[in-house]
């Protein structure tokens, strides 16, 4: 890949997961404010492995905004494009994680700042000198920042910029089925390296099955490389050499003891982005393809063994110890 300042940057939201951490002595949930967000999540583990990052977005110039802005800064993420509103306030999300771990949303969002970055707001500039643009579907909900959204992956698409989309979908932020679906297609027209989860690929498919699923976005697309996480149940992987589509599926690692899923799937992301920003674009072999998917499969198990994701991300020595073990 060419020499770049930055390996990856991504585009979206930045916020606080408000997540129950125990009951009060009156019976009262315990929130913990933990700092999050999809794309910022990906950064934050691509700079454990030693990449250089940096983050588009809007916060507000409140309490949480200064906090995720020190945080971020702290972890090694470039701070150049993310923008301080004075009118608008910082996303919340508060997150409810059941005994297995699996989660519930409630977000207070309207007229929060990420809603509000403006294609004007966009340093261009910044894009232009990153290897890969990561983004998902949370910039795409309203105006005017999925119309920041648009402009950008154009603009990285005429830059020689790898486009990396994750949908992460949150229905209870569309206004209906339909505009999601077609937000979500948008997204994957667009980018070259495409992580799915099981169901969002059943959403935007119709095929329940994931091979048909696979096999009917790439009647429309041609991405190379596809991800489809499965939860507790692993993940597969899809490679089209030009000559085949190399397919591997790999489990999930079952000897971890998991209190909070936030992040996993955005921990397993950064781990695609991490392979091929080490070895490259092109030339997946069924080896590479599971060595890769291992390492990510391992990476997101860590992440679901502690609360909240951004600050809390595993080191290249765990995931490896935890592989050896298996």
């Amino acid at each position: 890949m060419k020499d770049k300042k930055f390996d990856v940057v991504a585009l979206g939201e930045l916020l606080i997961d408000f997540i129950q951490n125990g009951i009060s002595q009156n019976g009262n949930w315990m929130l913990e404010a933990n700092p999050g967000g999809a794309p910022c999540n990906v950064l934050a583990m691509l700079q454990k492995l030693g990449h250089k990052t940096s983050f588009i977005g809007k916060v507000g110039d409140d309490m949480f905004g200064n906090m995720l802005k020190e945080r971020i800064a702290a972890l090694g993420i470039g701070t150049e494009n993310l923008v301080i509103s004075k009118s608008e306030k910082t996303t919340l999300a508060f997150v409810r994680t059941a005994e297995d771990g699996d989660r519930s949303f409630s977000f207070y969002r309207n007229n929060s700042a990420d809603c509000s970055l403006k294609k004007e707001e966009i340093d261009f500039d910044l894009i232009a000198s990153s290897k890969i643009l990561h983004y998902g579907t949370l910039s795409m909900t309203n105006e005017p920042v999925n119309s920041a959204t648009e402009v950008t992956l154009e603009f990285a698409k005429k830059s020689d910029v790898l486009l990396s989309f994750d949908p992460n979908l949150r229905m209870m932020l569309w206004d209906n089925e339909s505009h999601a679906k077609e937000r979500i297609l948008y997204g994957i027209s667009m980018c070259n390296i495409l992580k799915i989860a099981e169901e969002e690929l059943e959403f935007v498919t119709g095929k329940p099955q994931i091979k048909d699923g696979i096999l009917e976005l790439r009647k429309k697309f041609n991405i190379p490389l596809i991800t489809v996480t499965r939860g507790k149940n692993g993940c597969v992987g899809f490679f089209d050499n030009g000559k085949s589509l190399l397919e591997k599926a790999v489990p999930t690692f079952t000897n971890v003891k998991t209190i909070d899923t936030t992040g996993a799937g955005d921990t397993f992301c950064a781990c695609i982005l991490h392979e091929i920003l080490q070895n490259g674009y092109n030339d997946f072999t069924e080896e590479r393809l599971e060595h890769m998917l291992v390492f990510a499969n391992a990476a997101s198990s860590l992440i679901t063994t502690k609360k909240g994701a951004l600050c809390v991300m595993p080191n290249k020595e765990e995931v490896e110890k935890l592989i050896l073990q298996k």
